[in-house]
């Protein structure tokens, strides 16, 4: 058998006013548990695929109950190390018509961000590992999640294993220290084999625009990224027009070096939550890449756990690998 994938980044505690309410109207917070890599790790672990997740986290009942969270869902948490501290929180305001969706980070200091990357065991949880998946996230902390980054890649790197870096560009929290993402995503990036991030995301690290339209824009970005990391051989990013929080139109897009294929457009509606779709089809492109798939099968492998995860609630996308092939926008079926 294949072996598994290994996953790196914070797990993390979500609380959100029900009924769509704003923070300032919350008499109670639903609890949700998530986090951008660990979303990635549940989705491939309901697709069928065995899923490592290696980090850190509270030793406390916020914790435990994070950790087990994740476990319910088939992933291995063999390797998270418990630490004095906190859990990460984020608030999410759930939109609605108009009005768009609102997150409020409560992240400083988490036993996460504080972790000693010595106290994590990157080198077991790494094993054996067909792949490791991490992103943007965890550097964007601080400058201990810089070394924490940078520790995991190198460990990844060391043991032979293929990254998958998803770009995950959040501004709330490189603006929270003195940093310059763009040269720390670069040194990062350059250990990947796909990239999970469209033009804007390649001129961030790259520092130059692309000015062309639509396909001919990302296919010059894809270009100019496989020039610059020559490690890179894969690139996969969506595109979003949003008419109303609850109805999006999107398509996506994988870039190989020497071929790609982008989705045609489709409709979104009735949309229950626009949180973790990003991380569904980073799943769903891995999916087909685990299976051997080439761009056409992987890019709507992605579409489709996308499309899904916009109709569950919650951080992660748990679809087994049935729904995913029978998902048919318009009347067409993914292609297996």
């Amino acid at each position: 058998m294949a072996g598994p994938v290994t996953c790196f980044g914070e797990l993390l505690i979500r609380l959100t006013p029900p009924g769509n309410r704003l923070i300032a109207q919350a008499d109670r917070l639903d609890m949700i548990v998530g986090g951008a890599e660990a979303n990635v790790a549940a989705g491939l672990a309901s697709l069928g695929h065995a899923v490592r997740f290696v980090g850190a986290v509270a030793d406390n009942p916020l914790g435990d109950r994070a950790v087990a969270a994740l476990r319910a869902t088939g992933v291995d948490t063999t390797f998270l190390s418990r630490a004095r501290g906190r859990m990460g929180l984020y608030f999410l305001e759930a939109g609605s018509g108009p009005r768009p969706s609102a997150i409020t980070y409560d992240r400083a200091d988490s036993a996460f961000a504080l972790a000693d990357p010595a106290a994590i065991d990157f080198a077991a949880a790494l094993a054996g590992a067909q792949l490791f998946h991490t992103g943007g996230i965890t550097p964007a902390l601080g400058p201990g999640g810089v070394a924490l980054a940078r520790a995991a890649q190198r460990a990844a790197v060391a043991a032979g294993v293929p990254v998958c870096f998803d770009g995950n560009y959040r501004s709330q929290l490189w603006g929270g220290w003195d940093s310059n993402p763009a040269a720390v995503l670069r040194d990062l990036v350059a250990d990947a084999t796909i990239l999970i991030g469209n033009h804007r995301d390649i001129s961030l690290l790259l520092g130059r625009a692309f000015t062309g339209d639509g396909e001919d824009r990302r296919r010059e970005a894809a270009e100019a990224a496989f020039a610059a990391f020559p490690q890179l051989q894969l690139i996969a990013s969506t595109a979003r027009h949003i008419v109303t929080s609850d109805h999006h139109r999107l398509s996506a897009r994988v870039d190989a070096r020497d071929a790609a294929h982008q989705t045609e457009e489709i409709d979104v509606t009735g949309i229950v939550e626009r949180i973790g779709t990003g991380d569904a089809f980073a799943t769903g492109v891995l999916h087909g890449w685990l299976g051997g798939a080439g761009p056409q099968d992987m890019v709507e492998s992605g579409l489709a756990l996308t499309a899904l995860k916009h109709t569950l609630p919650g951080d992660m996308c748990l679809v087994s690998h049935a729904a995913l092939c029978a998902f048919a926008p318009g009347g067409g079926d993914v292609r297996r």
